[in-house]
Protein backbone atom coordinates (compact mmCIF):
# COMPACT_ATOMS: atom_id res chain seq x y z
CA UNK A 1 0.00 0.00 0.00
CA UNK A 2 1.38 3.72 -0.98
CA UNK A 3 -0.04 7.05 -0.28
CA UNK A 4 -0.43 9.31 -2.51
CA UNK A 5 -1.67 13.06 -2.41
CA UNK A 6 -4.18 15.41 -4.31
CA UNK A 7 -1.99 18.70 -4.96
CA UNK A 8 -2.73 22.29 -6.29
CA UNK A 9 -0.38 24.75 -6.81
CA UNK A 10 -1.85 28.46 -6.37
CA UNK A 11 0.15 30.63 -8.45
CA UNK A 12 1.34 28.34 -10.69
CA UNK A 13 2.83 30.96 -13.57
CA UNK A 14 4.77 32.76 -11.37
CA UNK A 15 8.72 32.45 -10.88
CA UNK A 16 8.40 30.56 -7.55
CA UNK A 17 5.04 28.78 -9.06
CA UNK A 18 7.57 26.80 -12.18
CA UNK A 19 10.30 25.94 -9.20
CA UNK A 20 7.67 24.52 -7.39
CA UNK A 21 6.41 22.58 -10.45
CA UNK A 22 10.36 21.56 -10.96
CA UNK A 23 10.65 20.29 -7.55
CA UNK A 24 7.65 17.74 -7.37
CA UNK A 25 8.75 15.86 -10.14
CA UNK A 26 12.40 16.49 -9.61
CA UNK A 27 12.03 14.68 -5.87
CA UNK A 28 9.41 12.45 -6.89
CA UNK A 29 6.72 13.63 -4.58
CA UNK A 30 3.56 11.31 -4.56
CA UNK A 31 0.88 12.80 -6.34
CA UNK A 32 -2.65 11.73 -7.17
CA UNK A 33 -3.32 15.04 -8.88
CA UNK A 34 -2.12 17.92 -9.80
CA UNK A 35 -4.10 21.55 -10.35
CA UNK A 36 -2.43 24.32 -11.55
CA UNK A 37 -4.30 27.52 -10.18
CA UNK A 38 -3.65 31.27 -11.08
CA UNK A 39 -5.44 34.57 -11.79
CA UNK A 40 -8.11 34.83 -14.79
CA UNK A 41 -5.39 36.34 -17.13
CA UNK A 42 -3.28 32.92 -17.33
CA UNK A 43 -6.38 30.55 -18.05
CA UNK A 44 -5.69 28.16 -20.78
CA UNK A 45 -1.81 28.23 -20.76
CA UNK A 46 -0.52 24.91 -19.82
CA UNK A 47 2.74 23.94 -18.52
CA UNK A 48 4.61 20.89 -18.38
CA UNK A 49 4.27 18.03 -15.89
CA UNK A 50 5.29 14.39 -15.54
CA UNK A 51 5.79 14.41 -19.45
CA UNK A 52 2.10 16.27 -19.71
CA UNK A 53 0.86 19.98 -20.62
CA UNK A 54 -1.25 20.38 -17.70
CA UNK A 55 -3.92 23.38 -17.94
CA UNK A 56 -3.60 26.26 -16.37
CA UNK A 57 -7.37 26.95 -14.37
CA UNK A 58 -8.57 30.40 -12.68
CA UNK A 59 -8.29 30.33 -8.46
CA UNK A 60 -12.22 30.04 -7.78
CA UNK A 61 -14.87 29.02 -4.80
CA UNK A 62 -14.47 25.51 -6.00
CA UNK A 63 -10.86 25.00 -6.65
CA UNK A 64 -9.79 23.61 -3.70
CA UNK A 65 -12.48 20.69 -3.54
CA UNK A 66 -10.60 16.98 -3.02
CA UNK A 67 -7.36 18.64 -2.66
CA UNK A 68 -5.38 17.34 0.18
CA UNK A 69 -2.24 20.40 0.12
CA UNK A 70 -1.99 23.69 -0.96
CA UNK A 71 1.29 24.98 -2.33
CA UNK A 72 0.48 28.92 -2.73
CA UNK A 73 2.70 31.38 -4.01
CA UNK A 74 0.50 33.69 -5.34
CA UNK A 75 1.42 36.89 -2.75
CA UNK A 76 -0.19 37.76 0.07
CA UNK A 77 -3.34 40.00 -0.98
CA UNK A 78 -4.11 36.39 -2.69
CA UNK A 79 -3.24 33.81 0.08
CA UNK A 80 -5.07 35.88 2.22
CA UNK A 81 -8.35 35.12 0.32
CA UNK A 82 -7.77 31.72 -0.58
CA UNK A 83 -5.62 30.02 1.50
CA UNK A 84 -8.70 30.06 4.19
CA UNK A 85 -11.22 28.71 1.89
CA UNK A 86 -8.51 25.64 1.26
CA UNK A 87 -8.69 24.89 4.71
CA UNK A 88 -12.28 25.36 4.60
CA UNK A 89 -11.85 22.53 2.17
CA UNK A 90 -10.34 20.36 3.95
CA UNK A 91 -6.32 20.79 2.66
CA UNK A 92 -3.46 22.09 4.43
CA UNK A 93 -2.02 25.02 2.99
CA UNK A 94 1.95 25.76 2.82
CA UNK A 95 2.21 29.62 2.22
CA UNK A 96 5.00 31.32 0.26
CA UNK A 97 3.84 34.82 1.19
CA UNK A 98 4.00 37.18 3.93
CA UNK A 99 0.36 36.84 4.98
CA UNK A 100 0.77 34.56 7.87
CA UNK A 101 4.09 34.22 8.54
CA UNK A 102 3.94 36.56 12.09
CA UNK A 103 0.54 35.14 13.06
CA UNK A 104 1.38 33.22 16.26
CA UNK A 105 -1.42 30.41 15.44
CA UNK A 106 0.60 29.20 12.41
CA UNK A 107 3.68 28.00 12.14
CA UNK A 108 6.97 29.61 10.49
CA UNK A 109 9.39 26.98 9.64
CA UNK A 110 12.37 25.48 7.90
CA UNK A 111 12.89 22.03 8.52
CA UNK A 112 16.09 21.86 8.78
CA UNK A 113 16.13 24.20 11.94
CA UNK A 114 12.36 23.73 13.32
CA UNK A 115 10.59 20.78 11.91
CA UNK A 116 8.71 20.13 14.98
CA UNK A 117 6.55 23.58 14.65
CA UNK A 118 4.82 21.97 11.59
CA UNK A 119 3.14 19.20 13.18
CA UNK A 120 1.08 21.83 15.22
CA UNK A 121 -0.10 23.71 12.60
CA UNK A 122 -4.18 24.24 12.02
CA UNK A 123 -4.20 24.09 8.26
CA UNK A 124 -1.86 27.07 7.61
CA UNK A 125 1.98 26.76 7.58
CA UNK A 126 4.07 30.17 6.91
CA UNK A 127 7.57 30.26 4.54
CA UNK A 128 9.83 32.42 5.85
CA UNK A 129 11.08 35.25 3.81
CA UNK A 130 13.77 34.01 1.38
CA UNK A 131 16.64 36.40 3.23
CA UNK A 132 15.66 34.55 6.32
CA UNK A 133 15.32 30.87 5.48
CA UNK A 134 18.89 31.84 4.08
CA UNK A 135 20.61 33.57 6.81
CA UNK A 136 18.66 30.68 9.39
CA UNK A 137 20.33 27.37 7.87
CA UNK A 138 23.57 28.93 8.19
CA UNK A 139 23.42 30.76 11.64
CA UNK A 140 20.50 27.81 13.54
CA UNK A 141 23.37 25.08 13.97
CA UNK A 142 26.05 27.50 15.71
CA UNK A 143 23.15 28.91 17.59
CA UNK A 144 22.34 25.09 19.20
CA UNK A 145 26.08 24.49 19.55
CA UNK A 146 26.45 28.25 21.26
CA UNK A 147 23.80 30.55 21.80
CA UNK A 148 23.88 33.75 19.40
CA UNK A 149 23.14 37.26 21.12
CA UNK A 150 23.57 39.53 18.79
CA UNK A 151 23.24 39.19 14.71
CA UNK A 152 24.33 41.73 12.48
CA UNK A 153 23.26 41.12 9.18
CA UNK A 154 24.00 43.22 5.18
CA UNK A 155 22.12 41.09 2.33
CA UNK A 156 22.91 41.89 -1.58
CA UNK A 157 19.40 40.73 -2.89
CA UNK A 158 18.94 39.77 -6.65
CA UNK A 159 16.68 40.94 -8.77
CA UNK A 160 14.77 37.67 -8.69
CA UNK A 161 13.41 38.43 -5.43
CA UNK A 162 10.93 41.11 -7.41
CA UNK A 163 9.51 38.27 -9.82
CA UNK A 164 10.61 37.06 -13.70
CA UNK A 165 9.96 40.63 -14.50
CA UNK A 166 12.40 42.02 -12.38
CA UNK A 167 14.97 39.89 -14.10
CA UNK A 168 13.97 40.90 -17.63
CA UNK A 169 14.06 44.68 -16.38
CA UNK A 170 17.59 44.03 -15.09
CA UNK A 171 18.45 42.70 -18.52
CA UNK A 172 17.22 45.49 -20.70
CA UNK A 173 18.48 48.10 -18.29
CA UNK A 174 21.55 46.59 -19.22
CA UNK A 175 21.23 46.51 -23.24
CA UNK A 176 19.80 50.17 -22.92
CA UNK A 177 23.53 51.18 -20.82
CA UNK A 178 25.40 49.33 -23.24
CA UNK A 179 23.83 50.95 -26.03
CA UNK A 180 24.52 54.45 -24.94
CA UNK A 181 20.64 54.80 -24.09
CA UNK A 182 18.78 55.78 -20.78
CA UNK A 183 18.02 53.07 -18.69
CA UNK A 184 13.70 52.44 -17.82
CA UNK A 185 12.63 51.43 -14.14
CA UNK A 186 9.07 50.24 -14.51
CA UNK A 187 9.07 47.05 -11.96
CA UNK A 188 12.17 48.59 -9.63
CA UNK A 189 11.76 52.63 -8.44
CA UNK A 190 15.49 53.69 -9.91
CA UNK A 191 17.53 51.49 -12.46
CA UNK A 192 18.86 48.34 -11.12
CA UNK A 193 21.56 47.59 -14.11
CA UNK A 194 25.25 48.82 -12.75
CA UNK A 195 23.67 50.42 -9.88
CA UNK A 196 22.65 49.49 -6.12
CA UNK A 197 19.72 50.40 -3.92
CA UNK A 198 18.59 49.71 -0.41
CA UNK A 199 15.60 47.83 -0.35
CA UNK A 200 12.37 49.52 -2.12
CA UNK A 201 9.79 47.67 0.81
CA UNK A 202 8.24 50.43 2.62
CA UNK A 203 10.16 51.66 6.03
CA UNK A 204 9.00 52.65 9.30
CA UNK A 205 9.38 54.96 11.45
CA UNK A 206 12.56 53.98 12.80
CA UNK A 207 13.88 54.02 9.46
CA UNK A 208 14.15 49.83 8.96
CA UNK A 209 12.58 48.86 5.42
CA UNK A 210 9.93 45.76 5.46
CA UNK A 211 12.31 43.40 4.25
CA UNK A 212 14.91 44.49 7.28
CA UNK A 213 11.99 43.80 9.39
CA UNK A 214 11.06 40.26 8.57
CA UNK A 215 14.38 39.13 9.33
CA UNK A 216 14.41 40.53 12.53
CA UNK A 217 10.82 39.38 13.36
CA UNK A 218 10.83 35.94 11.89
CA UNK A 219 14.17 34.89 13.22
CA UNK A 220 13.09 35.37 16.69
CA UNK A 221 10.18 33.59 15.79
CA UNK A 222 11.87 30.83 13.93
CA UNK A 223 14.56 30.29 16.84
CA UNK A 224 11.79 30.90 19.50
CA UNK A 225 14.12 33.24 21.07
CA UNK A 226 12.29 37.03 21.46
CA UNK A 227 15.58 38.04 23.03
CA UNK A 228 18.47 37.57 20.21
CA UNK A 229 19.54 40.98 19.22
CA UNK A 230 19.02 41.38 15.21
CA UNK A 231 19.72 44.21 12.95
CA UNK A 232 19.59 44.31 9.06
CA UNK A 233 20.63 46.06 5.69
CA UNK A 234 19.47 44.99 2.92
CA UNK A 235 20.24 46.07 -0.54
CA UNK A 236 18.93 45.29 -3.97
CA UNK A 237 22.30 44.28 -6.15
CA UNK A 238 22.34 44.41 -9.85
CA UNK A 239 22.82 39.70 -9.54
CA UNK A 240 20.23 38.49 -11.64
CA UNK A 241 19.14 35.37 -9.15
CA UNK A 242 20.27 34.35 -5.39
CA UNK A 243 21.04 36.84 -2.90
CA UNK A 244 24.06 37.18 -0.26
CA UNK A 245 24.50 37.79 3.18
CA UNK A 246 27.13 39.56 5.04
CA UNK A 247 26.86 38.35 8.53
CA UNK A 248 28.39 38.95 11.83
CA UNK A 249 27.56 36.80 15.20
CA UNK A 250 28.43 37.97 18.89
CA UNK A 251 27.86 35.14 21.20
CA UNK A 252 28.56 35.32 24.27
CA UNK A 253 31.24 33.57 24.54
CA UNK A 254 34.31 33.23 21.85
CA UNK A 255 33.82 30.84 19.12
CA UNK A 256 36.49 29.57 17.05
CA UNK A 257 36.61 29.90 13.04
CA UNK A 258 37.84 26.38 12.97
CA UNK A 259 35.02 25.04 15.10
CA UNK A 260 32.43 26.81 13.09
CA UNK A 261 33.74 25.27 10.09
CA UNK A 262 33.62 22.03 11.50
CA UNK A 263 29.97 22.31 12.53
CA UNK A 264 28.81 24.19 9.53
CA UNK A 265 30.78 21.09 7.23
CA UNK A 266 28.36 18.63 8.61
CA UNK A 267 24.82 21.21 9.10
CA UNK A 268 21.69 19.67 6.73
CA UNK A 269 21.11 22.36 4.00
CA UNK A 270 24.78 23.85 4.44
CA UNK A 271 27.54 23.40 1.94
CA UNK A 272 30.92 25.31 3.11
CA UNK A 273 32.62 26.94 0.39
CA UNK A 274 36.16 28.33 1.24
CA UNK A 275 39.30 28.40 -0.81
CA UNK A 276 41.12 30.96 0.94
CA UNK A 277 44.69 30.76 -1.35
CA UNK A 278 42.29 31.47 -4.32
CA UNK A 279 40.30 34.08 -2.34
CA UNK A 280 37.12 32.08 -3.21
CA UNK A 281 34.36 32.01 -1.26
CA UNK A 282 30.44 31.63 -2.23
CA UNK A 283 29.18 33.43 -5.16
CA UNK A 284 25.72 33.72 -6.37
CA UNK A 285 26.63 32.77 -9.69
CA UNK A 286 27.88 29.41 -8.04
CA UNK A 287 24.49 29.06 -5.53
CA UNK A 288 22.01 29.39 -8.42
CA UNK A 289 20.10 26.31 -9.29
CA UNK A 290 21.31 24.54 -5.91
CA UNK A 291 19.55 23.14 -2.87
CA UNK A 292 22.16 24.41 -0.48
CA UNK A 293 22.91 27.71 1.29
CA UNK A 294 26.58 28.32 0.42
CA UNK A 295 28.85 29.58 3.60
CA UNK A 296 32.36 30.57 3.65
CA UNK A 297 34.94 33.18 4.53
CA UNK A 298 34.08 32.17 8.25
CA UNK A 299 36.65 34.28 10.17
CA UNK A 300 37.08 35.67 13.60
CA UNK A 301 35.61 39.11 13.81
CA UNK A 302 38.80 41.54 14.85
CA UNK A 303 36.57 44.33 17.16
CA UNK A 304 35.14 41.86 19.36
CA UNK A 305 36.45 38.47 20.83
CA UNK A 306 33.13 36.75 20.94
CA UNK A 307 32.42 38.18 17.43
CA UNK A 308 32.52 35.74 14.21
CA UNK A 309 32.00 36.60 10.40
CA UNK A 310 30.98 35.05 7.68
CA UNK A 311 29.18 34.71 4.17
CA UNK A 312 26.40 32.74 2.30
CA UNK A 313 25.16 33.00 -0.76
CA UNK A 314 21.68 31.00 -1.52
CA UNK A 315 19.29 30.71 -4.58
CA UNK A 316 15.96 32.69 -3.56
CA UNK A 317 13.56 30.82 -5.65
CA UNK A 318 14.91 27.50 -4.74
CA UNK A 319 15.62 27.16 -1.49
CA UNK A 320 14.29 30.81 -0.35
CA UNK A 321 11.28 29.81 -1.33
CA UNK A 322 9.67 26.70 -3.51
CA UNK A 323 12.29 24.02 -1.85
CA UNK A 324 11.55 25.11 1.60
CA UNK A 325 7.83 24.71 0.75
CA UNK A 326 8.38 21.07 -0.87
CA UNK A 327 10.60 20.06 2.43
CA UNK A 328 7.57 21.18 4.64
CA UNK A 329 5.25 18.56 2.09
CA UNK A 330 8.14 15.76 2.41
CA UNK A 331 7.83 16.76 6.30
CA UNK A 332 3.80 16.07 6.84
CA UNK A 333 3.55 13.13 4.62
CA UNK A 334 6.39 11.57 6.80
CA UNK A 335 4.92 12.45 9.86
CA UNK A 336 1.63 11.58 8.72
CA UNK A 337 0.06 14.78 8.92
CA UNK A 338 -1.68 15.00 5.47
CA UNK A 339 -5.07 13.12 4.26
CA UNK A 340 -4.02 10.92 1.39
CA UNK A 341 -5.16 8.56 -0.97
CA UNK A 342 -4.18 5.06 -0.23
CA UNK A 343 -3.28 3.01 -3.59
CA UNK A 344 -2.51 -0.81 -3.75
CA UNK A 345 0.06 -2.08 -5.61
Amino acid sequence: MSKSYRVAILGATGAVGKELLELLEHRNFPIADLKLLASQRSEGRKLAFGGENLPVEPVSDGAFDNVDLVLASAGGSTSIVWAPKAVGAGAVVIDNSSAFRMNPEVPLVIPEVNPEAAENHQGIIAVPNCTTILMAVAVWPLHKVRPVQRIVAATYQSASGAGAKAMEEVKTQTSAILEGKQPVAEVFPYPLAFNLFPHNSPLNDLGYCEEEMKMVNETRKIFGNQQIRITATCVRVPVLRAHSEAINLEFETAFSPDEAREILSQSPGVKLVEDWKANHFPMPIEATGRDEVLVGRIRQDISHPCGLELWLCGDQIRKGAALNAIQIAELLVEKNLLKSLVRSH
